[in-house]
């Protein structure tokens, strides 16, 4: 049975980022440079279009001056779908 690609865990994980961010005044631009990510990355992971390692969501985490227990603080898992 094929799981529906985490597409919706992904998102709503890009979702959590940008309220992160936006709740702490830092641009896309500011998190790219303490991050050292390239601008259109940090787009591309919360539009939630890349399924980004672990690490870089550390990076992002320790960025925002969070822990990385909080940029998961949502729930996806009752939207997964199978087909």
């Amino acid at each position: 049975m094929k799981y529906y690609r985490d597409d919706i865990f992904i998102k709503q994980l890009g979702k959590r980022i940008i309220a992160l961010r936006k709740g702490r005044n830092v641009t896309q631009e500011e998190l790219a440079a303490r991050t050292g990510f390239e601008l259109k990355q940090i787009g591309r992971i919360e539009r939630g279009e890349i399924n980004t390692s672990i690490s870089h969501i550390h990076a992002i985490a320790k960025a925002l001056e969070i822990e990385l227990k909080e940029m998961f603080d949502f729930d996806a898992g009752n939207q997964a779908r199978r087909y």
